[in-house]
């Protein structure tokens, strides 16, 4: 067996073990959430605290019944637990782990908030107070990555490295944590929908990892494969459950970090790009409401919008899963051709 076979067969290996285990936790999740009633309450104001009227009328069908949130906790375990026992390394695993683990603690404090609180508050962290938050964590991590890993270049495709410093480093690395972060939680709106854009981008990170020999970095994403394999197992149309800011915050920071381990920050936009289209159609939304008091679309981001057009949810679902695979094809391809690789 070849070296390359012998690496992918090590990267399959954690993916399995990351799917195995994940739906070895998936019943035991599903036990405490029924019996500590981890129940998902509806949103229905914006960020701006205007009501939702659209989207609370066409997601009402889901909380007719008890629909438990935070099962990115189920990935937060399964990832945490498979990289500490077979793939825990200082220069490629810890701080994607650290990633994953710091977006989980903000995204469960957000979880807990929602479920177990009362009043206008259940809804969880304010906006400003989750954005510090995630934005320490990416200040965290990127200060280990400059100082301690000695990153302090940006790979710019088909240009080459251009020093930006141990600061530029920092604002740099925070800025893709803090992004991915809530481009992921977002993006995480229609059942199966940010698990598989996340899948496909973790996969596309993970070749390149791969294809630059950064084997352990690569067989962490597939642990993240394996384990949003077992979560869109049981959160395809009807979901059993949500992920929850626990799971797309975790899988946002931890991207993010991925990203830039593989010098690939500037690719991002282009593996992630259904991330910036669901990002950017809020935003567009938000910035409109608020200086021209009219609305773009029907309801934002851009899948409650095609929703409210007639779409089905598995077609909006399946469609944008499409649009990210070939997105992926083309990050990994300009990644050959630009340098990264």
């Amino acid at each position: 067996m070849g070296i390359i076979n012998e690496e992918v067969f090590y990267g399959l290996l954690l993916a399995l073990a990351g799917f195995m285990f994940s739906m070895v936790l998936t019943p035991i999740y599903t036990y405490f959430a029924y019996k500590y009633k981890f129940w998902k309450k509806q949103k229905k104001e914006t960020v701006d605290g205007k009501a939702l009227p659209v989207m609370t009328k066409l997601h009402a069908h889901k909380f007719k019944h008890v629909f438990p949130t935070m099962a990115g906790l189920i990935g937060v375990i399964a990832v945490t637990v498979v990289t500490w026992i077979f793939n825990l390394d200082r220069g490629q695993t810890w701080l994607p782990l650290a990633g994953f683990l710091g977006g989980a603690v903000v995204g469960a404090i957000d979880d807990l908030i929602n479920i177990f609180g009362s009043g206008r508050g259940a809804a969880g962290l304010r906006g400003p107070v989750k954005f510090f938050l995630i934005t320490l964590v990416g200040v965290i991590l990127g200060w280990f990555f400059a100082v301690k890993l000695g990153w302090t270049q940006i790979l710019v495709p088909f240009v080459g490295d251009i020093q930006i410093g141990i600061v530029g480093t920092i604002l740099v690395f925070a800025f893709a944590v803090v992004a991915t972060s809530n481009a992921v939680n977002i993006t995480d709106g229609l059942d199966g929908l940010s698990g598989g854009l996340a899948m496909l981008a973790y996969g596309a990170f993970g070749i390149i990892a791969l294809l630059q020999g950064n084997v352990l970095l690569f067989g962490f994403c597939m642990t993240v494969v394996g384990w949003l394999l077992s979560y869109i197992w049981f959160n395809v149309p009807p979901a059993r459950f949500m992920m929850g800011d626990t799971g797309s915050f975790a899988l946002g920071a931890g991207l993010g970090v991925v990203a830039m381990l593989t010098d690939s920050f500037l690719l991002l936009p282009v593996i992630g790009l259904m991330f910036v289209v669901e990002t950017g159609s809020s935003l567009i939304q938000l910035l409109s409401k608020k200086f021209f008091h009219k609305k773009i679309f029907i309801s934002a981001p851009l899948h409650h919008h095609l929703e409210a057009k007639g779409w089905g949810e598995a077609k909006i679902v399946m469609r944008f899963w499409i649009l990210a695979g070939v997105c992926a094809i083309l990050g990994v391809f300009l990644a050959a051709v630009g340098g990264a690789i």
